[in-house]
């Protein structure tokens, strides 16, 4: 039996899983948290190795017994309930996260987090360092994946420079964080050109609520950043309200904000090739996490957040 001391060995931006379970109860049973299918024939039991998740998503059809709470808290595995596909189903915008409890979580990053963020000028500071290091990680990772440059995406294109340059430029040139969010909606938009394009999907429109194969990947996709992201806050001590960009009257603004980070690299370019392509959604659910994992996704999320926290009144 594992010892519960050992279950937090593994860094959680190390961590490599991410579970979304559905039409499954999740138990513990002789010291291991395990998951039980029905069925027609027989019931069949499949292990989770807490100790490398960093969260776990109960969908539909979904519970959860009291002891395996306990083993996955013990563990720091993020708990979060959604409907079907990892759509939340909390006023249909956001996860209800159940976060481990534990008195024991570093003080430092919240202490320098804290020391900028009621400044305005110091937060917009903080705010702009998150869109330049969102383009410098997307340049990166787009000049050096062979799958997405197969699929016409690279970094050094003419289409893509333009965008990622006018960004940059105009990032440092915003004088209040509404001009940066408008900024950012406008790269987003251009990114979403240069996708359709390169996939033939020439009438695409982003919309939330449409049923059309990119729009639901891409809300499917962000949600799983969204989870990354909200781990990263948790495992440094952020609550997630204190955000740099995202509306100050959410409580989850902040988790938005790291996940901003690599949406646009990991999530955008495939949402609108697996569209192309017919995946399914956990197909293009298992490219996410690959993706996740590949391009150290999770590490990105803390050396940002730990940077801009430790350099603090710097900003």
């Amino acid at each position: 039996m594992e010892q519960l001391t050992d279950l937090k060995a593994i860094l959680h931006s190390k961590r490599a899983n991410i579970y979304y379970l559905e039409k499954c109860r999740v138990m513990q049973k002789s010291g291991r948290v395990l998951y039980l299918t029905e069925e027609k024939v027989d019931k069949q039991y499949w292990n989770i190795p807490i100790a490398n998740t960093t969260c776990i998503l109960l969908g539909t059809g979904t519970s959860i017994t009291q002891a395996a709470v306990r083993m996955l808290a013990s563990a720091g595995v993020l708990i979060g309930f959604s409907g079907t596909g990892g759509t939340p189903l909390i006023a249909a915008n956001e996860i209800e996260w159940l976060s481990p409890q534990s008195e024991y979580r570093p003080t430092e990053y919240i202490q320098g987090w804290m020391s900028f963020w009621f400044d305005e000028a110091k937060r917009l500071q903080a705010a702009k360092q998150f869109q330049q290091h969102r383009i410098e990680y997307l340049q990166r990772i787009w000049l050096k994946d062979r799958d997405l440059q197969n699929e016409g995406f690279n970094a050094d294109d003419a289409d893509t420079q333009r965008a990622l340059a006018s960004f940059s430029l105009q990032v440092e040139q915003c004088s209040n964080v509404t001009k940066l969010l408008l900024v950012e909606a406008q790269l987003t938009k251009s990114l979403y050109k240069i996708a359709a394009n390169r996939t033939k999907q020439k009438d695409f429109v982003r919309q939330h609520d449409n049923v059309d194969d990119a729009n639901a990947f891409l809300n499917h996709g962000n949600y799983l950043a969204y989870g990354l992201a909200a781990t990263t806050l948790w495992v440094l001590g952020i609550p997630h309200g204190f955000a740099v960009m995202h509306g100050k009257t959410r409580r989850g603004a902040l988790v938005f904000d790291v996940a901003d980070l690599v949406k646009d690299t990991l999530i955008l370019p495939w949402a609108f090739i697996c569209a192309k392509e017919g995946a399914t959604e956990q197909e293009f659910r298992q490219q996410c996490l690959q993706n996740f994992t590949q391009h150290k996704a999770l590490d990105f999320m803390f050396d940002t957040v730990k940077q801009l926290s430790l350099q603090g009144d710097q900003l």
